[in-house]
Parts: structure tokens; sequence; C-alpha cells
């Protein structure tokens, strides 16, 4: 049997970057937490922490422990909330894309709450990669996230519109013999579908700009600083969209899938059908 206590002294270093910063989070000395760290080795038979001055970062193992330490903390809070409150719904943890965050989802996520008092929402806006790698990995119940098209396995599926942009007011010179990519960082699909509608039209590019903030790579692209592939949701009125008579190759089919883990409860279905009537409204407006 793992400690919850150790765990959660494992998780707070870990995140705060050392055993001082994680005593403040945990309310215990730094000298208690580094016994904890200490006793949790020892349970384990695993070095689970570089020690590096006052640096810490997991090893390989303790990497392996982080993800299953933060489920069985947060399935152990849920357990307690609901012999708590016995009319509660739980909790359910949901993964969105961060355009959807920034367009109307934040209202219907609202209201779902308001509707719903018993249960605990989680939200996290990532990058699509990494919350269908959470989703596989038991550490979210339900994710909205973007794919190549034609994927199998989902509750629905919507095709997505994509574009290229440039600034309206400072616009990228479209004949430069490098074309300046402005994007999210590597293992974004509209990056890598940028790269490769690129490199198959036989141009040459590079980087100008990578952040993982959707309102960086917005204002980026208005001050002109490069090109971007950006969802029709997420194009501004200080964008101009590029199309084919500009030079630029098509891009890949993407679409948007909804999909819950395999032992999703009862509030997690629900809120489901209201993302999926969401998304279909999106596409009715689109079209």
């Amino acid at each position: 049997m793992l400690d919850l206590e150790l765990l959660r002294s494992f998780v707070s270093v870990v995140e705060a970057g050392g055993f001082t910063r994680a005593g403040e989070r945990v309310h215990r000395t730094q000298s208690t937490v580094s016994q904890q760290i200490k006793r949790l080795e020892e349970d384990v038979g695993q070095v689970l922490l570089h020690r590096d001055g006052k640096d810490v970062r997991p090893t390989e193992a303790g990497e392996r422990l982080l993800s299953y330490a933060r489920r069985l903390l947060t399935l152990a809070e849920e357990a307690r909330d609901v012999l708590r409150e016995p009319d509660s719904e739980g909790a359910v943890r949901l993964g969105i894309p961060e355009d959807f965050a920034a367009y109307r989802l934040a209202k219907l996520l609202g209201a779902f709450s308001r509707s719903h008092p018993g249960l605990r929402l989680d939200v996290r806006a990532d990058q699509s990669k990494n919350l269908s790698r959470d989703l596989d990995r038991g550490e979210l119940d339900l994710a909205l996230f973007k794919r190549e098209a034609g994927a199998k396995g989902a509750i629905a599926v919507w095709p997505e519109k994509v574009h290229w942009v440039t600034s309206k007011s400072h616009p990228v010179d479209v004949n430069a013999s490098s074309v300046p990519l402005i994007g999210f960082p590597l293992g974004c699909l509209y990056r890598a579908g940028a790269i490769h509608a690129l490199e198959s039209a036989g141009r040459a590019w590079h980087m100008s700009y990578s952040s993982s903030s959707l309102a960086g790579i917005q204002a980026a692209v208005a001050a002109g600083m490069g090109l971007s592939i950006l969802s029709e949701m997420s194009i501004q009125s200080d964008h101009r969209v590029l199309t084919a008579k500009d030079g630029f190759a098509p891009i890949n089919r993407t679409e948007v899938a909804l999909m819950a883990a395999p032992d999703a409860s009862p509030a997690t279905l629900r809120l489901a059908d209201r993302l999926a009537e969401f998304c279909e409204n999106v596409q009715a407006k689109a079209a």
C-alpha cells in the first residue's frame, strides 16, 4: 500500500521544484518533507528524485510514479467528497483545446456547473496531443481535442476548418525565400500540417515565433511576425486569410473529437452530451 501523505509530498516537491516550497504547500517543514520522500523511495525501492543543490527533478522512475500518484490523490479526494456529501455527483476531469476555452465553452461549463451543484468540475486547457495522452493514461475523464481526420474511436467527431493567416496591417511577404512560421511548440497538429504543406510545395521555412499560448500566437500574427495556421474560430479581425491564390498548399484535413474514459460516470456522459450539442451548433453556424 502506498501512503497517500507520502505521495502528496512527492507530487508537491515535483510541482514546486524543491523541498522548501513543497513544505509550504503541504504545511510541513523541509526536513519532514525530505524524510517523507526518503520513506517513499524505500517503499518503492527506487530513487524518485534527482537532487542538484536547490533544484529537484524526478528520475525516470519518479516520472512513472508521478501520474499514478496524481490519480490516486484525485481518487482519494473524490471518495472523501462523496462520503461527506451523499448527494455529490463526484468529479469530472475535462480537457479542452485552448481555442475552445477562449471561445464560448466557458459559458457552457459555467452553466453546467450551476445546474449540477453536487459535481466538482476540473477543466484543463492544453494542446491536443497532451489531452489525448492524458485521457489514455486515465488522468482525464472526458476530452475534446483535435486530430487528423479519419481516426477511429470517439463519441462524436466534427470536421474542422483551418486556414493560413497573416497580418492584415503588416502582411508577410508570401514570396520570401524562407517562410516565417508562428505556431505552438513541437508536436502541435497545426504546426506539423504547416511544415508538411510548405515542404510538399518545395518551400523553405523557419520558426519565427513559438508559444504555448493561443493569445500569444494571435498577437504575433497580427504584428506581422510570420504566418500561422488557425482554426476558423481563432481568426481575429486583424488577421487576413491566405488562399491557394496566394501560393499556399491546402492543409491536411483535421477534426475535433470528443472522447470519454471507458469507465465514464453518468455525470461525465451528461457533460459529453452538452459538449456534443455545443459542437453541433458551432458546425451549423459555420456551414
